[in-house]
């Protein structure tokens, strides 16, 4: 169709001719609202931008002290699993306080009963690593 002919014919409609590929040979157009076709534009990159925050996993911290009750414990684990399940990671800090610095092993035990707790599925990503008064390493789902 040639150019004045689409003019007509959206001038007819009372719509707008907008030019989508300007690259090609010859230019394709379309018979459009222009309005409509730029809500509809900025729905897409909203859905799009919603999509890739979704996809993004984050980190997420949580801190356990050396003597804490096997219900608190639990209660962690609960909320660590909630965590791995919708896609984050877990990032498990053991925290020494005066001078439980003396008994790492008590903080590696606690650890590896945190990780068995968390279920079969999960793994740590890395060694656990001592960072100054506290004991970390990352879990995440299989």
């Amino acid at each position: 169709m040639s150019s004045r002919d689409a003019q007509l014919l959206a001038k007819e409609q009372g719509v707008d001719l907008v030019e989508i590929a300007a690259n090609a040979n010859p230019p394709v157009v379309k018979v459009i609202d222009w309005g409509k076709f730029q809500y509809q534009k900025m729905k897409e990159e909203a859905r799009n931008r919603k999509k890739a925050r979704e996809k993004q996993s984050e980190l997420k911290q949580m801190k356990i002290g050396l003597k804490i009750s096997d219900n608190d414990l639990n209660i962690k684990v609960r909320k660590m699993r909630g965590f791995l399940d919708s896609g984050d990671r877990v990032k498990i800090m053991i925290i020494f306080r005066g001078r439980e610095m003396a008994h790492k092993e008590i903080g590696n035990e606690l650890l590896d009963k945190v990780v068995s707790l968390l279920g079969e599925d999960v793994v740590m990503e890395g060694k656990p690593n001592m960072s100054g008064r506290n004991l970390s390493v990352q879990v995440r789902k299989k």
